[in-house]
């Protein structure tokens, strides 16, 4: 059975940059790459058609242009592309690849991305992982900055940035670990693991009642961190893992911890309420606030 990356494609900059990130993941998971494309037609065509191109046409173009690209780029690897007519959400969630890769409009130069409604639908439903990448993100942007005269060519020799894990002691989830762990190790590159706690509303009555102190409070976090992350540690033992342990909103310090990074890792929790599926308060942060590409990992 063929293990491939699959990758939606509709023409635009930022699904673009997605393609090519997933066509790098790709080769770094020995795997292939499928770039996806969904059209519906219309009565009416839209202005995105140019004049003398049918839609069906048009629609195959663009899954031949975003082909071509990756194919130049990356010569060994093997790109199939597949063109559905439909729904671009029933498309994506209709593969069945080790990783699904959309593309995101990042809002000016600090702020992360804008989720359009196929990106925000397709994560929330998604049984796969699934990464968003920003327009404009290109395979320098995954390593440390490059010195001068280094040419293009020589940027895969660079060292990767960190792979940042957001992680929740309270429920830890394994597959939201090992995701992390893997991604760092095939990149060669170091696991910045950050776990953000809040002090319980006693702290400030703590001598009178006799509750942990501060300090007793961030040594058993650090503690739990510690415990939490051991076994992995000892399966992936040629990862560099640092520990940030801090008082604080996840949301925020989680953003802080993705400044330089080449990936944040984030979870899901896979469960269905009366107002639908949705992904929860620090993925909805990280993937509006975080500039490097952000991976969410569906879990139990």
């Amino acid at each position: 059975m063929v293990r491939y990356v699959a990758a939606g494609v509709d023409g635009s900059p930022e699904s673009l940059a997605a393609a090519h990130w997933a066509a790098r993941e790709a080769l770094r998971r020995g795997a292939a790459l499928q770039l996806i494309h969904a059209w519906k037609w219309y009565p009416r065509p839209p202005a995105s058609v140019p004049m003398g191109s049918t839609q069906r046409g048009w629609a195959e173009q663009t899954l031949d242009e975003a082909g071509r690209s990756v194919r130049a780029a990356h010569p060994g690897l093997n790109v199939v592309g597949r063109l559905e007519t439909g729904s671009a959400v029933d498309a994506l969630l209709a593969s069945e690849p080790e990783l699904l890769v959309l593309g995101s409009r990042g809002i000016g130069g600090v702020a992360g991305f804008i989720i359009g409604s196929v990106s925000q639908r397709v994560v929330a439903r998604s049984a796969r992982p699934v990464v968003l990448v920003r327009a404009r993100e290109t395979a320098a942007d995954e390593h440390l900055p490059a010195l001068d005269g280094v040419s293009p060519e020589e940027i895969p020799e660079i060292p990767f940035r960190d792979v940042v894990l957001g992680l929740d002691t309270g429920q830890p989830c394994d597959e939201l670990i090992e995701f992390a762990f893997e991604a760092a190790r095939r990149c060669g590159a170091g696991l910045r693991v950050v776990h953000a706690y809040s002090v319980p509303p006693y702290f400030d009555t703590e001598i009178r009642t006799g509750k942990p102190s501060g300090p007793e409070i961030l040594a058993a976090q650090e503690r739990s961190v510690i415990a939490t992350l051991r076994p992995w540690c000892e399966k992936f033992p040629g990862v560099l893992v640092v520990e940030s342990v801090v008082e604080g909103r996840a949301a925020s310090e989680l953003v802080r911890a993705s400044y330089g990074a080449s990936l944040v890792v984030v979870g899901r929790r896979i469960r269905d309420s009366r107002l639908g599926t949705h992904i929860g308060p620090v993925t909805h942060a990280a993937l509006h606030h975080v500039r490097c590409p952000v991976a969410v990992v569906p879990h139990t």
